[in-house]
């Protein structure tokens, strides 16, 4: 039994790894701003096209920003929930265990 805990505890540690080395795209506003972030939920690109910008309507903008952003945010948190879901079997609440 501890032997099998050990090993289920590694291969969350592999699976953390391998999300937070992961980057996830989104798209807001049929694709007039991307966003790109890894799986430590880091924001690492954000693409702005220009005929978003529009000086009388920054509310807007901002408004397309923090959805994509939100939008990877809970990107990553559904594949991270996945993915530990997957090496859990199902079971969720594991003491000592991320996610």
């Amino acid at each position: 039994m501890i032997k099998q805990a050990q090993e289920m505890q590694e291969r969350f540690a592999q699976v953390q790894d391998e999300i937070e080395e992961s980057e996830f795209k989104v798209s807001a506003g049929g694709g007039m701003i991307e966003v790109t972030i890894n799986g430590k939920k880091e924001l690492t690109a954000l693409e702005i096209k220009p005929e978003v910008v529009d000086p009388d309507d920054i509310e807007m903008m901002q408004d397309l920003i923090m959805a994509a952003v939100n939008e990877a945010v809970r990107k990553v948190e559904d594949e991270a929930s996945s993915r530990m879901a997957e090496v859990t079997g199902g079971a969720a609440g594991l003491p000592g265990m991320p996610f």
